[in-house]
């Protein structure tokens, strides 16, 4: 599928110092002798990425990796020594500082790490800051932050100061003045870092749902691989400067490109990553229309050597399941629509559960797992047999 991504990153460097531009030129081999002498630091090395409209992309690795730095340079914050950013098909390089400043107001929200709360405005104005930015007026500046800390659970905290507030709620403040501005991006520097390691997990639950409404393109910078695990669609693994690698979590944990990849996810339990969009088959074989002909479904069910059957409604709407049992004893008693002997005794899930909860499922129905979308259609059906099959790939 083609598709133009949201922010798109081509051979980016980004070199600090006042000889930078010495450093640069120098061949590729040599740069690294030639910034020491020079008392450079090289920060971000060749990076290539595309991020796409409404993904979670986490940037990840150690301290110094240039996690931070590549962020700052997608809205140039940090104007990169090399290489360019292009935001929406303009290239960041092409444009004057106005221009840049009016993407950043516009297209673009930030949470920082240390809250970035200004401790003389209670949370209302707070939060209300990035609307008086774009001048808006006193009635709508304050409608469109109400509506923002709605969002983050925190309405009724509105004339609280900061320092009234806990870490968790101050993030959240954070976070509501990012929306407020009803950003297209959310640029998130260690967002939960600071966070105790309870109120951490919690953020990261909530912040999972508040995306699920928003709908925001977000790039995550952290060092924690567990949370980069939990948020993220794709991730791209730093080193020293450099991407090493870019994939969906189970592609990480599963395939990693290196030795440095490789140590990084050594702790990691691989049924975390799993999930059941990659281990679902096509539910074909498995599913009627729940006016289909009962007797013609019992020879489809024969024919695929199944001993259960979902039943879906014309919109493909699960309807409930059918055994093979239950469908001749009713067919012998008395003939009746595929509708009326479906029964509700089996588990269904949504396409990112993974597979230390899909095989908890499993040992609690005796038919295949269901796994559906947000709008209860079946996208695909799971096997006993195929997670077994996984769980000895990961043996």
């Amino acid at each position: 599928m083609q598709y133009d991504p949201k922010i798109h990153c081509e051979n980016v460097w980004k070199i600090f110092g006042k000889s930078s531009e010495k450093v640069m030129k120098a061949s590729p081999s040599d740069r690294d002798d030639i910034a020491a002498s020079l008392h450079c630091t090289i920060a971000v090395r060749e990076a290539n990425l595309e991020i796409r409209e409404g993904e979670v992309f986490v940037i990840m690795g150690l301290s110094g990796s240039g996690k931070s730095t590549i962020l700052r340079c997608l809205n140039h914050l940090i104007q990169p020594t090399h290489g360019r950013v292009v935001i929406d098909g303009k290239d960041l390089n092409t444009l004057n500082a106005k221009d840049i400043r009016e993407i950043r107001q516009e297209k673009m929200g930030m949470v920082f790490q240390n809250f970035g709360l200004l401790p003389h405005r209670n949370v209302l104005d707070n939060v209300a800051l990035g609307l008086e930015v774009q001048r808006l007026t006193s009635q709508e500046r304050y409608k469109r932050t109400r509506e923002a800390l709605d969002l983050v659970g925190l309405l009724d905290w509105e004339q609280y100061y900061p320092n009234e507030l806990s870490g968790g709620m101050q993030q959240r403040v954070g976070l509501a003045r990012a929306l407020a501005v009803n950003p297209e991006m959310l640029l998130m520097d260690e967002a939960f870092s600071a966070l105790d390691p309870l109120i951490r997990r919690q953020m990261q639950e909530e912040f999972l749902k508040l995306i699920a409404i928003v709908k925001k393109t977000i790039v995550f910078i952290t060092h924690d691989l567990d949370e980069a695990l939990k948020l993220a669609n794709r991730i791209a693994v730093m080193k020293d400067g450099r991407i090493v690698q870019i994939g969906t979590p189970e592609e990480i944990v599963m395939q990693p490109a290196d030795e440095y990849v490789s140590e990084f996810v050594s702790s990691v339990s691989r049924s975390k990553v799993v999930s059941a969009k990659n281990l679902m088959m096509e539910p074909d074989k498995w599913i009627s229309a729940e006016k289909e002909d009962p007797i013609a479904v019992l020879n489809k069910m024969r024919k695929n050597d199944i001993d259960s059957i979902f039943i879906t409604d014309f919109t493909n709407r699960l309807v409930g399941v059918v055994s093979m049992k239950r469908l001749k004893e009713t067919l012998n008693r008395s003939p009746a629509g595929l509708k009326y002997m479906a029964h509700q005794d089996y588990a269904s899930v949504p396409p990112d559960t993974n597979l230390e909860d899909l095989i908890s499922h499993a040992a609690q129905t005796k038919v295949p797992i269901a796994v559906l979308d947000e709008g209860e259609r079946l996208l695909g059906v799971i096997s006993r047999s195929s997670l077994l099959e996984k769980l000895a790939d990961l043996i």
